[in-house]
C-alpha cells in the first residue's frame, strides 16, 4: 500500500484521480479529500502510480508506504 499527497480541492478533483486510477487497472484505492491523500493498494511500481496520478494535472508527491 502506498500513500500519495494530491492537491485536490473539490469532488471533481477526486473524480479525476479515480478516473485515471481506474484506467490503470489492478488498483484498489481510497481517496481522502479533506486531507488530500490517496492510498493505493497495487502491484504497480511507485513510478507508474506517480506518472498516472500526474495525468490529473494536480501536484502529486509520494508520502511513503502505508
Amino acid at each position: 500500500k502506498h500513500e500519495f499527497s494530491v492537491d485536490m480541492t473539490c469532488e471533481g478533483c477526486a473524480d479525476a484521480v479515480a478516473r485515471v486510477l481506474n484506467k490503470l487497472g489492478g488498483v484498489e484505492f481510497n481517496i481522502d479529500l479533506p486531507s488530500k491523500k490517496v492510498s493505493i493498494d497495487s502491484e504497480h511500481s511507485v513510478d507508474t502510480l506517480l506518472a498516472t496520478l500526474n495525468k490529473t494535472g494536480k501536484t502529486v508527491s509520494y508520502v511513503g508506504p502505508k
